[in-house]
């Protein structure tokens, strides 16, 4: 999921480059449609392959050791997401674009998700 994440993101990073700052609102949140629907079908996929590779882990719970790590992830991911959403919100003071605002807001949410699964995948593996 991890690699969805930053395949997609880069997508969106690469769609939204193209719209001038000064294209209507619309315009600025036309890139989210492609994304979405990039992220819904490799997801699927990649679900779909993992449940296939590995039929009796798809229903395991994460156990006792897991759910701390799991959980330190996910709190990092939600700093990765404030410094972004109060980062867009300061360019939004200076410049007064409301799109650049709403794209890192969003380039937040791609980067504290992708910011999630490498934790996961780093703390698992070393354990802190």
């Amino acid at each position: 999921m991890l690699a969805v994440m930053v395949v997609t993101g880069l997508f969106y990073l690469g769609i939204v480059r193209q719209i001038p700052a000064d294209a209507p609102a619309l315009a600025q949140a036309g890139p989210l449609i492609p994304y979405v629907i990039g992220v819904i079908v490799l997801s699927i996929i990649v679900q779909v392959v993992l449940a296939i590779a590995s039929p009796k882990e798809a229903e395991v719970p994460a156990d006792e050791r897991e759910r701390p790590l799991l959980d330190k992830a996910g709190h990092w991911s939600g700093v990765v997401l404030g410094v972004a959403v109060i980062h867009g919100a300061l360019q939004y003071m200076w410049t007064g674009q409301g799109s650049v605002m709403f794209h890192w807001i969003v380039g937040g949410l791609i980067l504290a998700q992708i910011a999630e699964y490498g934790l996961q995948i780093l703390f698992l593996r070393r354990g802190y």
